[in-house]
């Protein structure tokens, strides 16, 4: 029995190979090298490398995934909590809510197309500046994750990062992010105009807007922005541990190269 189904299994806290249960996990978990970038070597299924992971222990490997969620979010905070983070990568800017975008047009024509396009700067510029707030809470996220957290996020697919940090930090950033952000919309006069014409619509029953104010809007993006760049950074890691510097990420994540 190879060394790497031990590891794997005890790690997630499973059943051993040799009994059904532990047999039917492994199966399932055959899809687990996809997280860390494996590609096998034709003709020799689960062959991992020159070494592979044959000294991999089951504390290197859960230092290593948490070392790389741990990497990712302080980057993607880096990247995002600074001066056209948001506003200047298409990836997670945050344009007007979609009802101001579909009565634009109205409002340019009655002067007001110098506020509308300072409405967007400083809904980006409030989730820069909220964004490095967010370290704290995220890094104690990983520091805190449980057996189980470890194995949805091995077996979860894709969105498995992004899944975690968002279930385990959005409701406190939550609360975090607003003030920053209502100070920064506060400043555009639209912001008022446009909240007092929605209201009245809801009270008529002619809007139903997905959040109730620009502020919740604007938080519920920075957040969604910050989770998918903090996928998008752990995902460079799988492809370029050697790259970070970190020798446990070299250790893990290379192996299984």
């Amino acid at each position: 029995m190879r060394r790497r189904e031990f590891t794997v299994l005890s790690l997630l806290g499973l059943p051993a190979v040799g009994t059904p249960a532990g047999a039917q996990i492994l199966k399932d978990l055959q899809g687990l090298e996809g997280l860390f970038g494996t590609q096998r070597q034709q003709g020799q299924p689960g062959a991992q490398g020159p070494q592979g992971l044959a000294g991999i222990s089951d504390l290197d490997a859960n230092r290593g995934l948490k070392t790389a969620l741990e990497t990712g979010a302080l980057a993607a905070v880096k990247l995002l909590g600074r001066t056209d983070g948001f506003l200047a990568n298409p990836q997670v800017h945050i344009p007007l809510p979609k009802a101001l975008q579909d009565v634009a047009k109205l409002l340019k024509t009655l002067g007001m197309n110098r506020q509308l396009e300072d409405l967007e700067v400083s809904m980006n510029r409030a989730a820069e500046q909220a964004v490095p707030m967010a370290k704290n809470l995220l890094v104690n996220a990983v520091r805190n994750m449980s057996v189980a957290d470890a194995k949805q996020i091995l077996t979860g697919g894709e969105t498995s990062v992004t899944g975690f940090f968002a279930d385990k930090t959005r409701e406190p950033l939550h609360g975090t992010f607003m003030p920053v952000v209502h100070q920064a919309t506060a400043r555009v006069g639209v912001v008022e105009q446009y909240e007092r014409l929605s209201s009245r619509a809801q009270g008529l029953g002619l809007y139903r807007p997905e959040d109730p104010t620009v502020d919740h809007y604007v938080t519920r993006k920075a957040l969604d922005g910050l989770y998918f760049m903090i996928g998008e950074e752990e995902k460079k890691i799988r492809r370029d541990p050697i790259g970070t510097g970190s020798a446990i990420l070299q250790k893990v994540f290379g192996a299984l190269r």
